[in-house]
């Protein structure tokens, strides 16, 4: 389901004000939601299905690996490097990442609302490329524009997202499935649970479904889950 941009058109500067004061609020309160629970479930879970099927309880939708669609092999974990930046070359997007804490509620911070083009790192979790699942969070949209993380949902099995990290090193990821939760029914387990045990993974994170004006939030999830299938350095060189 593709995500619409919520813009609003408030007459008055005081309605202006209040209305993005709202704005940031409830979407602090989504994130929340979304982020409930990533302390248990960031760490490697080994008890998790280990492909994806059709929907199922939970879920609105799921874009598995087409029929006759290799993908390539995983790669052993490659260090441990902070995230500098992210790259997903179909969707054009090259970000770069802040690493980012828990609120007081117990939830991952996200990107800063005005820098939409920025994607946060759960720094208290895995880096990308380590064994585990890393977390990287960003906003879909803004009040007046999409943000970095506006096409997610449209990724497909096989796309390539590439994390260049502070020691030169690039983790090349290859997309395994994209997934969209409705936030009333978010299972922490199944969108952050490791698949296979002992590989380096990574989640990217956003809102999605439909808008809902009147709480001024998003009704699902997008989830796209990847698995490490390469390395290089900035220079271009692939092992």
């Amino acid at each position: 389901m593709r995500e619409r941009k919520h813009v609003e058109h408030d007459s008055g500067t005081d309605d202006r004000a209040r209305g993005a004061g709202r704005g940031r609020l409830l979407m602090g309160v989504a994130w929340a939601l979304l982020l409930l629970g990533l302390w248990v479930w960031g760490r490697e879970v080994t008890d998790v299905r280990q492909g994806v099927s059709a929907p199922t309880t939970g879920d609105m939708a799921a874009v598995g690996r087409p029929f006759g669609v290799e993908l390539p092999l995983a790669l052993r974990p490659a260090g441990s490097a902070r995230p500098q930046r992210v790259e997903i070359p179909a969707l054009r997007v090259r970000a770069p990442v802040v690493a980012r804490g828990l609120d007081a509620r117990g939830a991952v911070d996200p990107p800063p609302y005005g820098r939409p083009g920025t994607v946060g790192w759960y720094a208290g979790g895995v880096r990308p490329g380590a064994p585990g699942t890393a977390l990287l969070v960003g906003h879909v949209d803004t009040d007046t524009r999409p943000a970095v993380f506006y096409h997610l949902s449209g990724l497909k099995p096989g796309a390539e997202v590439r994390v260049v990290r502070e020691d030169g090193t690039v983790a090349e990821f290859t997309v395994e499935d994209v997934q969209v939760f409705a936030r009333d029914r978010f299972d922490a387990r199944k969108a952050y649970g490791v698949r296979q045990s002992g590989r380096a993974e990574l989640r990217l994170i956003t809102c999605g479904g439909s808008f809902d004006r009147d709480s001024r939030t998003y009704t699902a999830n997008v989830v796209v889950s990847a698995y490490l299938s390469g390395t290089g350095d900035g220079a271009g060189k692939r092992s």
